[in-house]
């Protein structure tokens, strides 16, 4: 087919395609000429005496001496508090016709998943209940839960 029997939508379309590839050509160039341009100088970061990042060098008459053995590199001891395994909690949500909710650790305040087969006693939205806990495949999961009663 002849450019002559184009039709003005057609001329557009290409007009457009041959716009972009030109956009594109000139970016493409610039990209190149900045990477020509930047040098190592303009990506040197130092660290001043208060531990801030600059451009400048920092001042050597600032500089603060410290002796190695002063210098205490350990971690802190975590000391593993044993919670007690039947804990008490809120029952936040429960569907009745999937089979699964969530209770409310009242010491964590953690969410945590029931499934219907762990369930002793039926429960209901904001039942006060008991249970224990067990890693589950996807996280800790409620198990032998029951309602607490006082």
């Amino acid at each position: 087919m002849a450019r002559s029997q184009e039709t003005f939508n057609k001329k557009e379309v290409r007009n457009k395609k041959e716009k972009k590839r030109k956009e594109k050509a000139e970016k493409r160039a610039a990209k190149k000429d900045q990477e020509k341009t930047s040098n190592l100088d303009d990506m040197i970061v130092y660290v001043d005496e208060d531990g801030n990042l600059t451009s400048t060098p920092p001042d050597p008459t600032k500089k603060k001496k410290f002796k190695a053995e002063n210098i205490k590199i350990n971690v802190a001891r975590q000391e593993h508090v044993e919670l007690d395994p039947i804990r008490k909690g809120t029952v936040t949500f429960f569907n009745d016709s999937k089979g699964y909710g969530f209770i409310k650790d009242s010491e964590t305040q953690e969410s945590i998943f029931v499934h219907v087969n762990n369930v002793i006693d039926e429960i209901g939205d904001n039942n006060v209940v008991k249970f224990e806990i067990e890693m589950g495949p996807k996280g800790p999961t409620a198990v032998k839960v029951e309602l607490f009663k006082d």
